[in-house]
């Protein structure tokens, strides 16, 4: 088994880094919902927690990371912050993923989640 730290070296070349770091930002299951409930609409904290049955400050803390990736905005609206998403990038994502579940993927995008947790103790 590999360590995980040579692995991450190796990986810290060129576009293999930068691919890394954006596709890190994604692989987060909060960070997808918060995407896709901004596909929807804009929102402030507030809606997204309640939307999503989440604690603000979680929230908050994905959000961040999302607009330092430049997937969403942020602009002040009052006393509040309203998030959008970046459409022009997430519906390429959104659409590169369902492409590659439907024409590629054996489980149509559905792994099970025992395939799942199998892989990562592999990796």
């Amino acid at each position: 088994m590999k360590n995980y730290s040579n692995v991450v070296r190796t990986l810290k070349k060129g576009l293999a880094d930068l691919c890394y770091g954006f596709l890190s930002t994604l692989a987060n299951p909060a960070r997808l919902a918060i995407m896709e409930r901004l596909y929807e609409k804009d929102m402030n904290v507030t809606q997204l927690s309640e939307a999503l049955g989440e604690e603000e400050s979680m929230v908050s803390h994905n959000l961040k990371k999302l607009v330092r990736c430049g997937l969403a905005y942020s602009a002040r609206e009052g006393k509040s912050r309203v998030y959008s998403l970046n459409r022009e990038t997430s519906e390429a994502i959104f659409s590169a993923v369902k492409n590659h579940a439907e024409k590629h993927c054996p489980f149509k995008g559905r792994c099970p989640r025992s395939l799942v947790r199998k892989r990562r103790r592999e990796n």
